[in-house]
C-alpha cells in the first residue's frame, strides 16, 4: 500500500461512482504517448459477427509502438485484413487503429483458464518482423 492507495497493476475507470478494471498497465500499448488497453480492442472486435476470438498486442514499427490483432475468424466467415481494420477505425479514434496490422490466425493461444497468451503473441509478432 502507498498513500492508502492498494497498487495492483490494474488500470480502471470510475463511471457514475463505479469503478470499472480495463486492463493490466503492463498490457498497456504505448501510441505516440496515449495508452491503448487491448482489451478494449478486443471487446470492440468480438463484436464483429465474422470474429470468434481474437488478441491484441503492441508491436514495434519504426521505433514506436501500434496495435496489432491476431484475428481468428467464426467457421466458415471470410474477410479481408482491411475490412477488420475498418471495422475498428470506424468505431475508434486515430490512435487506438490497427496499425501494427490483422493477422488471421486459426487460434488465439490462451491459458488453462481462458486469458491470453500475450506473450505467445509478442513472439508470433517478433518472428514476423524478422521475415
Amino acid at each position: 500500500m502507498s498513500d492508502g492507495w492498494l497498487r495492483t497493476g490494474d488500470m480502471a475507470r470510475v463511471e457514475n461512482g463505479r469503478w470499472f478494471i480495463v486492463d493490466r498497465l503492463k498490457e498497456l500499448i504505448k501510441v505516440k504517448g496515449f495508452q491503448v488497453a487491448p482489451a478494449e480492442l478486443e471487446g470492440l472486435l468480438l463484436e464483429n459477427p465474422k470474429v470468434a476470438d481474437v488478441g491484441v498486442v503492441g508491436v514495434v514499427i519504426q521505433g514506436g509502438e501500434c496495435p496489432r490483432a491476431y484475428v481468428a475468424l467464426k467457421p466458415g466467415m471470410t474477410a479481408t485484413k482491411r475490412e477488420i481494420a475498418e471495422f475498428v477505425e470506424k468505431q475508434t479514434t486515430r490512435y487506438k487503429w490497427l496499425t501494427g496490422g490483422v493477422v488471421f490466425v486459426d487460434d488465439i493461444p490462451k491459458n488453462p483458464s481462458g486469458k491470453i497468451l500475450r506473450k505467445v503473441l509478442r513472439d508470433l509478432a517478433a518472428k514476423d518482423s524478422k521475415l
